[in-house]
């Protein structure tokens, strides 16, 4: 960005700041281009976003309040539009549709919000409400009863994921995301396609896609947990995600014999599933267009000694803990 006074290129600038929301107050790794000849600051509004999104998802953990891609989520999963959400909860006509695009709900729709999470709790709610009536009703709570069913059914795929990708927790250690495995499967996928990479070099690709753009936006791309190890970061329990992935068919892996008596693992693709691009944001294109980018031609121990340098995993590998995202703050890239 350049300075509106002597048209110079900023230098972006990050330091802790404190700042108050609902009369709390957090710390915010505060983002702004300052001007070193006048000493004037200026954010964009890419930067107000990303700084504000540090802030409210502290204050979203801490109550452990909806993060927006979990409002979403409820909204599609019972195939209605933000307002008619809206009139079944009993919230102002556009208070869901603004939950989704960021605002943080108060603690009473929060906690709604979560019951309702249960399609039995959601019906008994749409009952109630004078949302639909007739045929609409009749085909909404049909719809319901199907979902309630296949929660019964899903339960077990529910466990099963739970084990591959962790608790239904957003935090500090998730980029403030629920794990999602469809995502992440997503991006897998995505670099399979397009660089067709060593296992250990695609965990630093994935690493490097969710930390740039937690860099970004505050927003993790997966949700997924990742470790510090001796080859560098990798994502929490690779192996046993990629096992089952490769079970459905999502990619392939070949195996290689090395002369060294290793054995090497190459991600390929597997043409019964493309790339969705549908599952992503442009701006989570982007980074992942950025990450191919950048490491198309870098090999596996290159990008191993790329992360080497990366704090994360300097604070973490040695006692193998879970790399705060916050620590995208920190990277070299």
């Amino acid at each position: 960005m350049k300075s509106p006074y002597t048209g110079k290129e900023m230098i972006l600038c990050k330091e802790d700041r404190p700042f108050s929301f609902r009369k709390e107050e957090y710390i915010v790794v505060y983002h702004f281009f300052k001007c070193p000849d006048s000493n004037e600051s200026f954010t964009t509004t890419e930067l107000d976003d990303l700084n504000l999104n540090q802030l409210y998802n502290q204050y979203r953990s801490k109550y452990k309040l909806p993060f927006p891609d979990e409002i979403k989520r409820l909204r599609e999963k019972y195939g209605l539009s933000a307002s008619k959400m809206s009139e079944v909860l009993g919230f102002g006509p556009n208070s869901y549709r603004n939950y989704e695009n960021g605002e943080v709900p108060n603690m009473s729709n929060s906690r709604l919000m979560q019951l309702v999470k249960d399609a039995r709790e959601f019906k008994k709610l749409l009952l109630l409400s004078n949302a639909f009536e007739g045929k609409s009703l009749e085909r909404n709570t049909n719809r319901l009863e199907l979902i309630i069913k296949e929660q019964k059914e899903l339960r077990f795929d529910s466990q099963l994921k739970e084990y591959l990708i962790g608790p239904p927790i957003a935090d500090t250690f998730t980029g403030f995301r629920l794990p999602d495995l469809n995502k992440f499967t997503g991006m897998i996928i995505f670099f399979t396609e397009r660089l067709k990479p060593w296992k250990t070099k695609l965990n630093k690709l994935l690493f490097y896609a969710d930390f740039i753009m937690y860099e970004k936006s505050g927003f993790s791309m997966s949700g997924i947990r990742y470790r510090g190890i001796p080859m560098g970061p990798v994502p929490e329990n690779y192996d046993s995600i990629f096992e089952y992935l490769t079970k459905k068919d999502e990619f392939d892996i070949k195996s290689t014999p090395f002369h060294n008596g290793g054995i090497g693992e190459q991600f390929k693709p597997n043409p019964k599933h493309k790339f969705n691009p549908d599952l992503f944001s442009d701006a989570e294109l982007s980074v992942l267009e950025e990450v191919a980018k950048r490491f198309r031609d870098t090999s596996t121990d290159e990008i191993i000694e790329i992360s080497h340098k990366e704090k994360g995993w300097i604070d973490n590998n040695f006692e193998k803990k879970i790399i705060d995202y916050k620590y995208s703050f920190d990277m070299i890239l």
